[in-house]
């Protein structure tokens, strides 16, 4: 393939693109993801407006959560990733949040029984126990995960057959959401459909969302990325599915 070939050059536009946060204008008229039927962000404005304070876990930049029109009078984030922090801290200014870096898999820095609220949006880890622990008795939890398998099309084209566990992931939420002292009040799930319309859409998506295929690099996987982009070129976009788990949950008032 020449140098100067539409591969290649679709390639340094995606590793031009800025990954920071959790802003996906970049993507719009590149591709596309169906959305879930609940509606993650007008569930958790509601339950803002009804908390007296509340916790973001994994807020990435704070663009959910900045869209809250109702904030809490305590309002708290967690981001791990220092760019996103400070991103965060921006986005969330003006409704008054304060925004902690912490580690994802490290006891939440904050006391116990501090929280009516806590949410988040597509965690990479789930500390049950820390959930229950910063909730309120009474308080509730608003999770929407990512269920096992998400986007298996896009990394098994890439790395080849994985192993499938079990299940889509709402069975595990249930499971150690009861075990850590919480109530379920709905835990579902949906597979909805991504559509890739070019490579660069590809590329971008895996340096944003790193853990779908973990060792991703352009130059490690090539090959591969020229062969997918042929294809996308001969039969049109490359069709994925997202695995999606919304979890509601309580703390016993008891």
């Amino acid at each position: 393939m020449p140098a100067d070939s539409l591969f290649d050059r679709l390639l340094a536009e995606a590793e031009a693109a800025p990954v920071q946060g959790w802003d996906f204008s970049w993507f719009d008229g590149r591709a596309s993801e169906q959305r879930p039927s609940w509606g993650y962000a007008e569930l958790m404005r509601r339950q803002m407006a009804a908390a007296g304070s509340a916790l973001d876990l994994q807020t990435g930049g704070g663009e959910v959560l900045a869209g809250v029109p109702a904030p809490p009078a305590l309002l708290c984030a967690t981001e791990s990733w220092p760019p996103n922090v400070q991103i965060a801290r921006r986005n969330l200014a003006p409704l008054g949040a304060s925004v902690v870096q912490a580690e994802d898999g490290q006891p939440l820095p904050f006391r116990s029984e501090t929280f009516d609220l806590v949410v988040s949006r597509h965690p990479t880890v789930v500390l049950w126990h820390e959930i229950a622990r910063v909730l309120r008795p009474g308080g509730r939890y608003l999770s929407q995960q990512i269920g096992i398998g998400s986007n298996r099309e896009l990394y098994e084209y890439l790395m080849g057959p994985q192993p499938h566990p079990e299940g889509d992931g709402s069975e595990r939420a249930l499971r150690e959401l009861t075990a850590a002292g919480l109530d379920a009040e709905n835990v579902r799930h949906e597979s909805l459909e991504v559509r890739f319309d070019d490579i660069a859409a590809v590329v971008v998506f895996l340096r944003k969302v790193i853990w779908t295929v973990p060792d991703f690099s352009v130059s490690r996987y090539r090959d591969r990325l020229a062969e997918l982009h042929e294809q996308i070129q001969r039969t049109g976009p490359f069709v994925s599915h997202s695995q999606r788990v919304l979890v509601q949950a309580f703390k016993p008032a008891g």
